[in-house]
């Protein structure tokens, strides 16, 4: 039982750190509330400070994919228990997005700013809709299984785990990624574009993008037909844009859903 217990705290404790790393992320992105932020005026050479915040991104592009791959999950879960892998894939990341909270090199510079009061005021509700929409999604596909709590609670109770089932609820209706749609808005939508922020932005843009193919590679290949039906009926990430000739009739299938990376 003591096993069980210690289990279930490292969980929560995991859970606590993630939960502070993303509200720290609101305010380190949007630029107010926190010590550090994407934006300010240059401490070192334009070059040198790139060269650390690329560095910063790979680290944490790394990281947060390769933990996510099957293949290393069989490897890992070796060393790690499977009660606590998905959670110790959590704090992982949390610790790779702290490090570049603390690390991060403001670049100076404006690309643009936005003069238009009721325009800025509109990129801010953006800002803020993304951060909404990344958060409903997660919930939508099983908020606690998806940052390990779900796990260490069945561990905790002597439960099985089994694979939860979805049906493409509010969102996933209209795009296949809402939750990576809701970070485009939370990295784009800003009253002041500097470099730095632009950097940030282009970046995780390409990772996402890039992170889109590994994940739906697994789907095709763990759910077959059923998600490929899934990806020609539904865009990816752009609402309305499917082609209405490919759309089926047939009525939504339940399928075991894959976390994002």
């Amino acid at each position: 039982m003591a096993k069980r217990v210690m289990f279930f705290t490292y969980g929560v404790v995991c859970y606590l750190i993630f939960l502070g790393t993303f509200l720290y992320a609101i305010g380190f992105i949007g630029g107010f509330a926190v010590p550090t932020t994407l934006d300010g005026p240059a401490d070192r050479p334009w070059p040198e400070a790139l060269a650390i915040n690329a560095g910063l991104l790979a680290l944490f592009a790394i990281q947060h994919s390769v933990m996510a791959r099957k293949w290393f999950k069989l490897q890992w879960t070796r060393i790690v228990p499977k009660p606590i892998e998905r959670s110790t894939y959590v704090l992982f990341s949390s610790v790779a997005l702290v490090v570049l909270f603390w690390q991060w090199q403001p670049m100076g510079g404006e690309v643009w700013t936005v003069e238009s009061v009721p325009i800025a005021a509109a990129l801010r509700v953006l800002f803020a809709f993304g951060w909404g929409l990344v958060l409903v999604s997660t919930f939508l596909i099983d908020h606690f299984d998806l940052f390990g709590l779900r796990q260490v609670w069945l561990y905790l109770v002597g439960g099985p785990y089994t694979a939860r089932n979805f049906a493409t609820p509010g969102p996933y209706r209209l795009v296949r990624h809402p939750l990576y749609l809701g970070w485009f808005f939370a990295f784009w939508m800003t009253p002041t574009m500097t470099v730095a922020h632009l950097v940030f932005a282009i970046a995780t843009s390409v990772y996402i993008l890039l992170a889109i193919q590994f994940e739906e590679h697994d789907m095709v290949r763990e759910f077959g037909e059923t998600y490929e039906d899934y990806k020609r009926r539904v865009p990816m990430l752009v609402p309305f844009t499917s082609n209405p000739a490919t759309k089926t009739t047939t009525s939504t299938t339940s399928a075991s859903f894959s976390r994002p990376s």
